[in-house]
């Protein structure tokens, strides 16, 4: 994975609007370490495979972290706090924000196929 080029995770959103697209999205605050450091607040979300179609995706924040955001008909989905994405994917969104020891605190994919 590579730091996040902003102009070109954008041109993959905008690529990728307007069709049914598998989600993959990803969050976690120490939910896997909370054991090891009773003072972290487990908290994690996952969600993966569903189905879900947007009219608008932005990626915003120069500089980073980023934020995407993915405008729905009925609402929005947001992930913030991405940091790199998979340069070598061409038909598939991966990104990823990682804290400053590597470990995954965020992730948001999408894509045609299922994960």
């Amino acid at each position: 994975m590579q730091l996040i080029n902003q102009s070109e995770v954008q041109r993959r959103l905008d690529m990728l609007k307007e069709q049914d697209l598998y989600i993959h999205l990803e969050m976690t605050t120490g939910a896997y370490a909370a054991h090891r450091d009773s003072s972290k607040h487990p908290a994690a979300t996952f969600i993966t495979n569903a189905i879900i179609r947007y009219s608008h995706g932005s990626i915003s924040e120069t500089g980073g972290p980023y934020r995407v955001g993915l405008k729905m008909n009925e609402g929005w989905i947001y992930s913030e706090g991405l940091t790199h994405y998979e340069e070598t994917e061409t038909d598939r969104l991966i990104m990823a924000g990682h804290d400053s020891q590597g470990k995954l605190i965020v992730s948001l994919q999408l894509s045609p196929q299922p994960f």
